[in-house]
Formats: C-alpha cells, sequence, structure tokens
C-alpha cells in the first residue's frame, strides 16, 4: 500500500514539473507580438524626442493606431540640432501646428523596407502651405545607403539604421529632423538638375534662387530642365558654358520657367492652356500624344515628370530648355 501511495505521488510530481517546463517553454520561446510604431520609440533612449514631440502634436495616438506607416525617426541629437539652428530654446517653444507638419514630413502611408527604396520621389503625409490637397515629396537616394532630400546639408537626412519592425509599419532611424523642402530644396536634392541648380546660383547678386528658397510671390511653378537638356540648350545656342550666357539672358531665360502665385498641379494643365511667366511672356500647354509646352519661338519640351509638391510650389520636370523672345 505504502509502495502505490508512494509511486502516486511521484507521478503527480511529474505531471506537475512537466506542466510548469511546458508553461516556461511557452513564456521563453512563444512568438513575440510586435510593438507599434510609438511603443518602439518609447523604448528607445535617443528617440525620447521623437516621443515628446509626437505627443505635443498630437500623432502618437495616430502612429500608436493600426494602419502601415514609415517612419524616417530622428535621434535625439537630431532634435537638439534642429532647435539650435531654428532658435528655439526647447521643444516646448515650438508651435504646434508646425511641429505637426514637420513630424508629418518624416511619415509615408506605406510600409517601405529599406530593400524596397529605390531612388526617386515618395509622397509624405505634410501639406505645407503651397497646397491644400497635394501632400509634400520627399527625394530618396538610394546608393551605399540611403540620403533624404539630399542629407543634413540641404535640410534632409540620411538613414543610419533601417528596419525596425513595428505591428503597424517600419522604423528607419536618421540623423537629422528633415525640414519642410523648399523648390530650391528639391532641385539641389536631384542631381539631374545639379546644371539647373548652377544656373540659379550663377548670378547671385539677381537673388533669383533666393527668391525660390522663399515665399514672396509664392507659391510657384516650376518646369524645371534636366541635365541634358542644359547640355542640349548650350549647343542649339552656341554658348560655350553657363558663363558664356549674358545674365539678362540667362535671367530672363529662368523666369520663363515659373509661374508665380499659384501651384498648378498637373491634373489642372489643359491642352492649348496659355502659361503666363514670371517673365511676362507665355507658353502653350499641349496635352495631344503626352505634356508638352511650346514656347515663344515654337519648340516644344516634353514633360516628363509632374507633381514635385515643395513647401513654397511644385516642380514638373522637362526636357528641353524654355526659349524666351529677346
Amino acid at each position: 500500500m505504502k509502495t502505490i501511495k508512494f509511486k502516486l505521488i511521484a507521478l503527480l510530481a511529474l505531471i506537475a514539473f512537466v506542466s510548469i517546463s511546458c508553461n516556461n517553454d511557452d513564456d521563453d520561446n512563444g512568438p513575440q507580438q510586435p510593438q507599434t510604431i510609438v511603443a518602439i520609440a518609447k523604448t528607445n533612449p535617443n528617440l525620447s524626442s521623437l516621443v515628446a514631440a509626437l505627443e505635443k502634436a498630437d500623432l502618437a495616438t495616430t502612429l500608436n493606431s493600426s494602419g502601415t506607416f514609415t517612419v524616417f525617426a530622428p535621434t535625439n541629437t537630431a532634435f537638439t540640432a534642429f532647435l539650435q539652428a531654428n532658435g528655439y530654446a526647447n521643444l516646448n517653444a515650438v508651435p504646434v501646428l508646425a511641429l505637426k507638419e514637420i513630424l508629418l514630413n518624416h511619415v509615408l502611408s506605406t510600409k517601405v523596407k529599406s530593400s524596397e527604396i529605390a531612388t526617386g520621389y515618395v509622397k509624405t503625409l505634410a501639406k505645407g502651405s503651397a497646397s491644400t490637397s497635394n501632400t509634400i515629396s520627399m527625394y530618396l537616394e538610394k546608393g551605399t545607403g540611403v540620403d533624404i532630400n539630399g542629407g543634413k546639408t540641404n535640410g534632409g537626412a540620411v538613414v543610419t539604421t533601417a528596419d525596425i519592425e513595428a505591428s503597424n509599419g517600419v522604423i528607419h532611424i536618421v540623423d537629422g529632423v528633415i525640414g519642410l523642402p523648399t523648390i530650391v530644396n528639391h532641385a539641389v536634392a536631384n542631381k539631374n538638375f545639379t546644371t539647373l541648380v548652377s544656373a540659379l546660383t550663377y548670378n547671385a547678386s539677381s537673388g533669383f534662387a533666393a527668391t525660390l528658397s522663399g515665399t514672396a510671390n509664392s507659391p510657384f511653378t516650376v518646369f524645371a530642365p534636366t541635365n541634358a537638356a542644359f547640355a542640349s540648350f548650350l549647343t542649339e545656342t552656341g554658348f560655350s558654358g553657363l558663363s558664356a550666357i549674358p545674365a539678362n539672358v540667362l535671367e530672363t531665360t529662368l523666369k520663363y520657367h515659373v509661374v508665380t502665385g499659384a501651384n498648378v498641379q498637373s491634373t489642372s494643365l489643359a491642352n492649348g492652356q496659355v502659361v503666363n511667366t514670371f517673365a511676362s511672356q507665355s507658353f502653350t500647354i499641349g496635352l495631344t500624344g503626352g505634356a508638352k509646352i511650346t514656347d515663344a519661338n515654337n519648340r516644344v519640351s516634353n514633360i516628363i515628370a509632374t507633381d514635385v509638391q515643395c513647401s513654397n510650389g511644385i516642380i514638373h520636370v522637362i526636357d528641353k530648355v524654355l526659349l524666351p523672345k529677346f
């Protein structure tokens, strides 16, 4: 009888041990539920300023909810540099509406892992002041890493840590707070516009680059020629380079590519539309066989990319320099 009792006690003890062991194994090795973007940020001491900013701008709830987002997350060091550069004593000194737009400029509405990033434009959730419907564009350049809007020297940033998975998207940590890009910021960021940038800044006394960086006469619509377009233009006109173009000719030509006081999206362009420019001359839009421009000299340029939204206007890319009358 004692033997039977002993065996029964031993069996019960073994069952209890196995049950506890299994429960412990489940706790240690069971699948971990991914956290939300905000929850992950809260566990990272280097992102405490971002968390505080999200809460101040009432965006923490959004990025803590279900959905699919990509967040380019600035570090505390990046926020400190941003505050100092803009003359803010601390995060509380930043106006809420301005802070909200800046933060939204770090967020995409889809999940984009680093392996899926390609050089080109994507849309953030920020709107800026130039448009009530078209959101701000972000230029991503994929090389050995990922540069955003030309890097920190151009108001952008560089991805330092990629692909932190969240239940509602992905986080890429960046080394700068990404400012709302102006037309000039976007032109500088894209290496296809290096000649345009040189032209804008060649004659500093004209102040044209400063104009397209500011808000006076904005919003602007800029039809931006590529490097190849400028190379063709120099061959066509016989100028040896930008330095050979008389200053007044270059300035008038550049102004001929700009519309002031309007953020004209591609959907607003109409066949036969006459567009008045900053140079006080016009050109004509054609939509038959693709969007194109006929300039004052009856030369035709194709519009090859559209709707690069900036904080102070919009850019459409063209494959030929427009030539006004002189």
